[in-house]
């Protein structure tokens, strides 16, 4: 029963080839291990594959809303030729999908439970109160990886993170097992991914009594805080370093995330830091003292969509008024900002 738990490369370790009274095939069947498993050999790294997964992964930073159509046709003027199979089968190994409202965005197991999502409206006042997380796709020079972190929501800390390749279970857990380390958190908030709604992950939270909340399917920006963190890791580190290896990559963001917690300085925090923040000592705006500064009222999800779409129309509003004096674009009205307003999260 035990062995049901483990991550497939856990099981090929544990096969004694050797073994004096089982066969290699009676181990693979009480470990649950298929042969094919156990004598799979990863096919070497296309390194043309990497590169345009590299170019896809810049560009879907820039325009999230490009599904598979949209991106072999900017890849086509990048000069590649690359047929739309290609570019489905590259986006899909990345777990980068078009973000527009539709039936269903996240692929997760059947016969995992689901959880509700239950933090609409809520007000968001202290840290350790909602954690989140998220996976993003992480371009090396000689492959992929994974990235994983756990948020807090109130003060935007990064609590752990993991870097992994391939893509599992076990290294999301291990990242939630370090942040437990530390502290609790009220509510948990994550997708319906497969990996969130295993049984090992859900039970580590049910064992710390923690509650268990899930984003909506179709829903583009209920984890957006996260998402935003993702921007920022890539244009501020990965995108500059283009890490060779694994191990290059980790130790390059284990420098990054601990500059992002202890000296960024987040505008949405009113220039504290994470750290700053999460740990009650905020030094500009927040604190409450003898210059008589009232402390900034907590902020809903729908508060920052109003104040995202706000920025985004200040700063474009004289780009819009150019554009329009060159009959480049027709006139952008306040509907559409409204409609589109998920858009503007990534600007």
């Amino acid at each position: 029963k035990k062995s049901q738990d483990w991550t497939i490369e856990q099981k090929r370790q544990a096969v004694e080839y050797d073994h004096e009274q089982l066969s290699v095939r009676r181990q693979c069947d009480l470990l649950g291990l298929s042969a094919s498993s156990l004598y799979y050999h990863r096919v070497p790294v296309d390194s043309e594959d990497v590169f345009i997964m590299g170019l896809i992964d810049r560009q879907y930073m820039e325009t999230p809303f490009y599904g598979v159509l949209r991106m072999r046709a900017w890849l086509h003027r990048q000069g590649l030729a690359v047929g739309i199979k290609r570019v489905r089968r590259l986006m899909r190994q990345m777990g980068l999908e078009a973000i527009y409202p539709k039936p269903r965005t996240t692929i997760s197991s059947a016969e995992h439970r689901r959880f509700p999502y239950l933090l609409q409206g809520l007000t968001v006042d202290h840290p350790d109160q909602v954690w989140c997380l998220d996976i993003t796709y992480v371009g090396l020079r000689t492959g992929w990886a994974y990235l994983v972190a756990i948020l807090d929501w109130f003060s935007r800390y990064v609590l752990s993170w993991e870097l992994s390749n391939p893509l599992e279970t076990d290294f999301c857990v291990s990242a939630l097992e370090r942040a437990l380390e530390r502290r609790r958190p009220e509510i948990f908030n994550s997708d319906q991914g497969s990996e969130f709604t295993s049984d090992v992950f859900v039970g580590a939270l049910e064992q710390a009594k923690i509650q268990i909340r899930m984003d909506g399917r179709g829903r583009a920006y209920e984890n957006i805080f996260v998402e935003r963190l993702w921007r920022t890791v890539k244009y501020e580190n990965i995108y500059i370093y283009v890490y060779e290896t694994l191990s290059g990559a980790t130790m390059g963001l284990r420098k990054y995330f601990e500059y992002y917690n202890q000296e960024w300085l987040h505008q949405s925090l009113e220039y504290n830091t994470p750290a700053e923040v999460y740990q009650a000592r905020p030094t500009v705006g927040r604190s409450r003292g003898a210059a008589g500064n009232k402390a900034t009222p907590p902020l809903t999800l729908r508060a920052h969509c109003g104040s995202a779409l706000l920025s985004w129309k200040r700063l474009v509003e004289p780009l819009i008024l150019i554009a329009q004096r060159m009959r480049r674009i027709g006139p952008i009205t306040d509907h559409y900002l409204q409609r589109n307003a998920w858009i503007f999260f990534w600007s």
